[in-house]
């Protein structure tokens, strides 16, 4: 606004921050709102000195048709230009300061030493992350938009899980919620259970396939499983992925010596050991193998099966116990103590009797197959 208003501020504005968090937008909006037409280069664009001068160069100078005020040069996530023509950061810096019309940047982290004569010539404003309780308020609004009707804490997973990124947030509320009239808990953490297992496959795959220490570690980058996690998964498949017993013998000795190193970190806390914990649960494990690569079915991690289980008796637990507590007003120790053996050999012993406690209690189906001992 000061820009066009002929004011004497700095020839180009820097909008920095995470993905999701407005940047775009921002630009977008501040276009229409003062009628200039939008020049864009953006991230899928090629970043070079050709390239900016070819598309942005010219615009900076020449006048708008088709009625606009003006135009507003765009340079979508500057942090993007790449080492392959060192011409692109300078080229900016020239467009900058000789472009008749403002110009507006977007980066997500604007702190490479090479940005340092652009960010001089910058009026710089920082997007901090969105917290989880707006993004929950934005997707609620969208899902009345839709005629979808959420659960509160489906869609605090939603933003909890989006980390500040109301693009991510939104991508999955489209994901999860298309086609439904309800979103519930269960939908979303079916979706991001899918995901976390798909790609701890293929994890796994690039794993095991790899033929040199390199591309064995590599095939942790982009991992969405937590590395305590992937150990289990490892560790879960190096009997369906090797079948000799000298290659099953190396991988597990690699495995464990990675065990001893990742203790020593946690014990310690001296981080710089955790490249040996990576080395031998990737290099190690990749190159036990003495046979070529074949494709097997990968199989969940048997342990947190088990955890998942008896987290879901806990909850059920839990249910029977708060219904206890708030119907005979006593603390949840002296139900569990007092109560809840008695139950269970009631619905056990007489199922007539424990349907009536259930609709007094108002047990849901679940509760009443742990009490009657029928839980899976």
């Amino acid at each position: 606004k000061d820009r066009l208003a002929g004011k004497n501020v700095k020839p180009a504005a820097l909008l920095h921050g995470p993905p999701g968090v407005g940047k775009t937008l921002s630009v977008e909006i501040a276009a229409q709102q003062f009628n200039l037409e939008l020049v864009e280069l953006n991230a899928s664009d090629v970043r070079t000195k050709e390239a900016i001068e070819r598309v942005a160069g010219g615009a900076a100078l020449q006048a708008s048709l088709f009625g606009y005020s003006g135009k507003l040069i765009f340079l979508d996530e500057i942090d993007g230009i790449t080492s392959e023509d060192r011409g692109g950061i300078p080229a900016v810096v020239e467009l900058v300061k000789y472009s008749r019309f403002p110009v507006v940047m977007t980066a997500n982290d604007p702190w490479d030493p090479s940005f340092k004569e652009l960010r001089n010539l910058c009026e710089m404003f920082k997007y901090d992350r969105i917290r989880s309780t707006s993004i929950v308020a934005y997707l609620r609004q969208i899902c009345r938009m839709e005629g979808i009707i959420p659960d509160d804490e489906a869609l605090k997973v939603i933003a909890e899980h989006a980390e500040g990124d109301v693009r991510a947030a939104l991508n999955d509320l489209q994901m999860v919620a298309q086609g439904a009239k309800k979103l519930t808990k269960e939908m979303v953490m079916g979706l991001y259970y899918r995901t976390q297992q798909q790609n701890a496959f293929e994890v796994l795959r690039r794993l095991f396939s790899a033929k040199t220490a390199v591309t064995a570690k590599m095939a942790l980058e982009g991992s969405l499983v937590d590395f305590d996690t992937l150990i289990k998964w490892i560790n879960e498949n190096i009997p369906y992925q090797y079948e000799d017993v000298e290659e099953l013998a190396a991988a597990y000795d690699a495995l464990s010596k990675a065990d001893v190193y990742y203790a020593r970190v946690k014990r310690s806390q001296n981080w710089d050991l955790f490249k040996y914990v990576i080395d031998f649960a990737t290099a190690g494990v990749a190159l036990a193998k003495k046979r070529p690569f074949k494709f097997v079915k990968y199989q969940f991690p048997k342990d947190i099966l088990m955890l998942s289980a008896t987290k879901e008796e806990r909850g059920v637990k839990n249910e029977i116990l708060s219904k206890i507590k708030e119907k005979c007003h006593i603390s949840k120790r002296r139900a569990i103590i007092e109560y809840l053996p008695y139950l269970q050999i009631i619905f056990s012993e007489n199922p007539e009797m424990g349907h009536k406690v259930a609709k007094e209690l108002k047990l849901s189906k679940e509760a009443i197959e742990y009490l009657s001992g029928r839980a899976a």
